[in-house]
């Protein structure tokens, strides 16, 4: 079955159905791409057919590009990947440009075929930029429906002539909220924006009504047309001007210069301006190929829509009988175990939240209540949504009421005494078949089941704070821990549309054993006297969200504190960080307890606002004359998380790199330009990898001591993702 048909009807309308077989959302692939063409030439030769509907038969328009036509571009090449990016994209621009001039004569610009697009819900990428090209767009009512162009979240931008359309459309300043934000409308709001021309319950009927109606000046696209002037300017325009100086410093701003897909967005609309229409598809192709060809570009695709997206769709999920959670419930009402409520009934699953106290469940449920309110106020939920949510979470303090719950979430006090009581008083009323996971960052898993008497169906589920905006669920496997309870808790996160990682159990498990080295290397730094204004500058221009410091003052110093002297207490002699407990052991003695205390290594006013660094630092490390360059502060920081994600392959608490990858990413916001601790590794190569280590190891100790994996990939010349990488991730 191909994947667009035709249907020329008596009316003289030819429908084109975009219908890909085997799957729930059209994408498009260089075939199809050629196939429409076909019938785009044949119902323009066609004296019969009057105008031509492009629609779906699914209920939604479109998802975007195959990611496999990116690969089978650059193979088409050979040796010469970059040509056969450029040709490929080329190509589809040749066909939407088809569909734009729909066979008008060039010099009247009459004789044209008038030609609708009629989305039946959620048109995205490709899916708008097709449209696009049309001469006007028909969209369904449902607000579930999402319309927009969000490839710069996964390292790329609108390459099939998206980005030349929409600002020669909206103007530069208009468009750059869906350019380079990403961002995505409803079809009400797609339509005030410009996006989209009609709302209407059935666009077929209206976009067959309207082809049937068109007038020769209605398909003549205004950049076609004898005088058109870019909305807002065009660059060598005084407002123009403007518009494209302050884009330059936003966009660096945001980006600080890390993700190549921004910047060369940015080029391909300043450069498009300047010339004719056509050329300037030409310039957004280069650009375009550019982004495709940059390591960045391919490892961000890999891990934020590839790997992400088979992660969530059970990729690593025992081969076991459905798991779906259908009552869950939540020991503690604190904000944890609140937010797992809240994530759970806006899943539709029936919540239990025990506390000591009915007063406190009710605290824990009107959390839930509070942030239905924030929603209702910004148009995103409707009274009766809150009323349904609340109305599947059932406040308690009694223990029995637990009975007939399939999974148990216990979110207590991180205590293993605390926790091991709990397990005892559940188990005793919960059924012989129900899961019991923990939630907790950084006790032992195979610890805490030693409470349970059914340890195969005890399991560890670290959710991250806050709960109901945070992606990422790290599920942690005890040594007991059996097949059964991996899926209930996988099938869990699917439900309430998480992206799990399953790992082993080790100290601190995956995500708190790479992030804090990297908070500490940067409190370590201050005590060498390194400034902290470049050790914070130098994270963010590298890509980390937020520097060490500043990390740590929002997750708070005594947490620090605490987890230090833990692990000082467990490792004994072999504890490493003295140097770092220093200066965590002073600012907790300050009373600097981080942004929670309005006082950490950055200053706050009365209202809890960042000012900047806490002067008082410096008179107790003073900044050293001679400072580092910044290269070399910037692979401190990468190195100390890289290569623990390297030695928890090593030691197998990762089982599967993709996890290492997107978890980094969503988990901790490790530089998500480079894929992932794994990725980079892949993009500096692994021989420079490990002399880097080398060199590093001999200026600052054994914390960065090349693994001997890593060490094994640069003497054979390898990569992670030729290793050990699934075919289909390792060739995005």
């Amino acid at each position: 079955m191909t994947d667009f048909t035709m249907d020329k009807g008596a009316d003289g309308v030819a429908v084109i159905t975009w219908d890909c077989a085997g799957k729930s959302m059209n994408v498009l692939s260089m075939e199809a791409g050629e196939h429409l063409e076909g019938l785009i030439d044949d119902a323009l030769a066609d004296e019969a057919v009057k105008g031509i509907v492009i629609t779906s038969g699914k209920d939604s328009f479109a998802a975007g590009m195959d990611l496999n036509a990116i690969a089978a571009m650059k193979d088409a090449a050979g040796e010469n990947p970059a040509q056969g990016l450029f040709d490929g994209v080329m190509g589809l621009h040749r066909v939407l440009r088809k569909i734009e001039l729909a066979g008008m004569d060039p010099k009247t610009q009459k004789g044209g075929k008038p030609i609708a697009a009629a989305l039946p819900g959620t048109a995205l990428g490709i899916g708008l930029e097709l449209p696009l090209a049309c001469h006007r767009i028909f969209v369904t009512p449902d607000p579930k429906a999402k319309i927009g162009l969000p490839e710069i979240m996964v390292g790329i931008f609108p390459g099939g002539g998206g980005t030349t359309r929409l600002v020669r459309k909206m103007g530069a300043m208009a468009a750059s909220p869906f350019l380079l934000e990403g961002k995505l409308s409803d079809p009400i709001k797609a339509q005030k924006a410009g996006l989209v021309d009609e709302v209407v319950a059935d666009p077929v009927a209206a976009a067959k009504e309207w082809v049937l109606n068109a007038k020769d000046a209605d398909i003549v696209k205004p950049w076609d047309a004898k005088g058109y002037k870019m909305p807002g300017g065009a660059p060598y325009h005084p407002a123009g001007f403007m518009t494209f100086v302050g884009a330059s410093a936003m966009v660096h701003g945001k980006t600080q210069g890390v993700y190549p897909a921004a910047k060369a967005l940015l080029s391909a609309v300043y450069e498009g301006a300047l010339v004719p229409f056509d050329t300037a598809l030409k310039i957004e192709a280069r650009w375009f190929t550019n982004v495709l060809m940059n390591p960045s570009s391919g490892a961000m695709i890999r891990s934020l829509f590839i790997n992400k997206g088979a992660l969530e769709k059970g990729a690593n999920r025992p081969d076991v009988a459905d798991e779906t959670v259908r009552r869950v419930g939540v020991l503690g009402a604190g904000m944890m175990g609140a937010g797992i409520s809240l994530v759970a009934a806006q899943a539709g699953i029936e919540v239990v939240l025990l506390d000591q106290s009915v007063e406190n469940a009710e605290k824990g449920k009107a959390y839930t209540a509070s942030y239905m309110d924030k929603g209702i106020q910004k148009k995103k939920a409707t009274e009766e949504k809150k009323e349904r949510v609340l109305s599947l979470i059932t406040p308690t303090a009694d223990v029995d009421d637990l009975k007939g719950c399939d999974l148990i979430v216990e979110a207590v006090f991180e205590d293993p005494k605390v926790k091991a009581e709990m397990t005892q008083k559940v188990e005793a009323v919960i059924g012989e078949e129900a899961i019991f996971a923990t939630n907790t960052s950084t006790l032992p898993i195979t610890d805490l089941a030693k409470a349970s008497k059914r340890p195969e169906q005890f399991i560890g589920i670290h959710f991250f704070s806050p709960v109901e905006k945070m992606n990422l669920v790290e599920i942690i496997k005890g040594k007991e821990t059996g097949e059964r309870a991996v899926a209930k808790a996988l099938d869990f996160v699917r439900q309430i549309r998480k992206t799990p990682i399953v790992v082993n159990d080790a100290r601190f498990f995956y995500a708190n054993r790479c992030i804090i080295p990297y908070i500490n290397e940067g409190i370590r730094m201050v005590a060498e006297g390194v400034n902290p204004v470049l050790i914070e500058n130098a994270a963010k221009q590298v890509g980390m969200p937020l520097g060490p410091l500043q990390l740590v003052d929002e997750t708070s110093i005594d947490l620090g504190a605490k987890i230090a002297r833990a692990t000082r207490a467990a490792m004994g002699d072999a504890y490493p960080d003295s140097a770092v407990d220093e200066v965590i052991f002073w600012m907790e003695d300050e009373g600097r307890l981080g942004r929670k205390s309005n006082a950490g290594f950055y200053a706050y006013d009365e209202k809890g606002k960042r000012q900047g660094l806490w002067e008082g630092l410096s008179a107790k490390y003073p900044v050293a004359d001679e400072q580092p360059d910044l290269i070399e502060v910037q692979h401190r920081l990468l190195f100390v998380q890289a290569l623990e994600a390297v030695r928890a392959l090593e030691e197998n608490v990762l089982l599967d790199i993709r996890e290492g990858d997107v978890g980094a990413i969503l988990g901790w916001g490790f530089a998500p330009w480079s894929g992932g601790p794994l990725s980079w590794l892949d993009i500096i190569g692994a021989p420079y990898a490990a002399e880097r280590c080398d060199a590093l190891t001999d200026k600052h100790g054994a914390r960065f001591t090349c693994p001997d994996l890593l060490r094994e990939l640069a003497e054979k010349n390898q990569s992670f993702y030729g290793r050990f990488g699934p075919a289909e991730a390792d060739a995005a």
